[in-house]
């Protein structure tokens, strides 16, 4: 069996789309398709039914990636091994969300290094959930860290830990709000104080008020900046409340530079998941870094 075409295969299986597909290969899409058709007679089975939009892989298509893939990654991995200076050093590529990649898993990563290094090169990109698996499924990455659990059986993903989100704000705000006006009203008490965000629909402080108020905020964000240190340092100033991970805003709390407006009996937490490609844990370098993260939760949650 051709290589070529398993690899195209297992690349139309990660992205869910021959377009896609032929972006990540270099491949126009006639290409693309051409292989999978070849592939398919080659087997005598229909790989992946096509949809409106993009594929949806046939059971036989799920046993053929579950037994390809891996080992199509390690034959990459060597590969790529055989074009470095020092073919022991192998390069770890991790991806995340920014803040807490910077905050939690880059320390995990390099304190352990010592003086002979932790091994491994490191290279390290930013992105949302959907972007850093479907870069981990398409093999830009070696591990991704995501708030949402990987589906399917070409990736596999550990619970890592879990964040509690407190909802903070500097402290005239909380002069000016009242502690006990906010017991008595709830959310209401807060409809005229700004909010700080990372986005257009406010997923912290919606995800707040529907797991605490059982009820939608009722203001558009005034300041919206695409990195929670960024939210932190904007509701220190008196920008308005926000919604952060405790982790994140623990030491502002501590000095009195903002301060939590609520102390609800069950806080939200949101969970993070450490993914890889399915049989790429027998890469040492791999493994490495996924137990160096695992023992380092320990201590974060």
């Amino acid at each position: 069996m051709d290589l070529a075409l398993l690899r195209t295969f297992v690349t139309v299986h990660r992205a869910g789309s021959f377009t896609r597909a032929a972006a990540l290969l270099g491949l126009s899409q006639p290409t693309v398709t051409s292989q999978i058709r070849t592939l398919e007679r080659q087997i005598g089975r229909p790989l992946f039914l096509r949809q409106a939009r993009g594929v949806t892989p046939t059971t036989i298509g799920d046993e053929l990636a579950h037994k390809a893939a891996p080992h199509l990654d390690a034959l990459v991995e060597i590969a790529e091994s055989g074009l470095e200076e020092d073919s022991s050093l192998r390069t770890l590529h991790l991806a995340g969300p920014p803040e807490f990649t910077a905050e939690r898993a880059l320390p995990a990563l390099t304190e352990p290094a010592g003086e002979d290094g932790q091994g491994f090169a490191l290279r390290a990109s930013f992105g949302t959930a959907d972007e850093v698996l479907e870069g981990l499924s398409a093999g830009h990455h070696d591990l991704a860290i995501s708030t949402v659990r990987p589906r399917g059986a070409l990736l596999s993903a550990t619970a890592l830990c879990d964040e509690e989100h407190v909802l903070v704000a500097a402290p005239h705000w909380a002069e000016r709000i009242g502690t006990g006006t906010l017991r008595r009203t709830g959310p209401a008490a807060l409809e005229r104080v700004p909010v700080v965000e990372v986005h257009e629909s406010l997923p912290l402080v919606a995800r707040y008020w529907t797991s605490v108020f059982d009820s939608r905020p009722v203001r558009p964000g005034t300041v919206i900046v695409p990195d929670l240190r960024a939210v932190l340092a904007c509701a220190t100033a008196g920008a308005g409340l926000a919604v952060l991970p405790r982790y994140l805003c623990a030491d502002a709390l501590e000095r009195g530079e903002v301060v939590a407006l609520h102390h609800p009996t069950v806080p939200p937490l949101r969970t993070y998941f450490l993914a890889v490609r399915t049989g790429t844990l027998a890469m040492p370098h791999i493994a490495r870094a996924h137990e160096w993260l695992e023992r380092a939760a320990a201590d974060w949650c």
